[in-house]
């Protein structure tokens, strides 16, 4: 059985969505998380992160951690609808290159920008990241093209919570838009809420 450790409202809200996507028998533990942003919470004993932090997610011993990872694991363990394209896939590579992206430019990128100490490269990695990210929505619906993905999921989160932080494209507005009507994520933020 898989194990999600959870924080309402946090990073793990994205895999309440994907473990819907997935149709993945899974179970929530409600973990308490020390949060920068109100000074509040604390790291809860239960949680077998080992920073405190959330997502974790436990699969028969198995602990998986960081955003990336867990994605990568779920969708390679749930292969059937294609929210992760397999090994031999032509998309497996812009898959994991998304998914890498995500987690070694994206969050970095937005931490920065978000504590507002942007330098000149600073500047230009955020630059970079706007030019890849518009130019690959301009040319298709998902980061995959027509298929959506996992990948798509870790982008739109953070856009969930914070879409000022990329500039005001339409394209942005709309891939949030596309996401946001997804029944999945529906059923995970009722969960998210309860």
């Amino acid at each position: 059985m898989l194990t999600l450790f959870h924080a309402p409202k946090s990073r793990s809200t994205r895999f309440l969505w994907l473990l819907e996507e997935l149709g993945a028998p899974y179970e929530v533990r409600t973990v308490d998380i020390y949060r920068a942003t109100t000074k509040s919470g604390a790291r809860d004993p239960a949680n077998p992160h080992p920073h405190g932090q959330v997502p974790a997610l436990l699969d028969d011993g198995v602990l998986v951690t960081e955003s990336a990872a867990i994605a990568l694991y779920l969708t390679d363990k749930f292969p059937t609808n294609g929210l992760g394209p397999e090994v031999g896939d032509l998309l497996r590579g812009p898959y994991l290159s998304w998914l890498a992206y995500y987690a070694g430019v994206l969050e970095p990128a937005i931490t920065t920008l978000w504590k507002q100490r942007q330098d000149e490269a600073d500047q230009a990695t955020y630059q970079a990241l706007d030019d890849r990210l518009r130019t690959t929505l301009e040319a298709s619906p998902w980061l995959l093209g027509d298929r959506f993905s996992a990948a798509d999921m870790m982008f739109v989160s953070l856009l969930q919570f914070a879409r000022q932080m990329l500039p005001p494209h339409a394209v942005y507005d709309d891939w949030l838009a596309r996401a946001n009507a997804r029944p999945a994520l529906a059923r995970a933020l009722a969960k998210d809420a309860a």
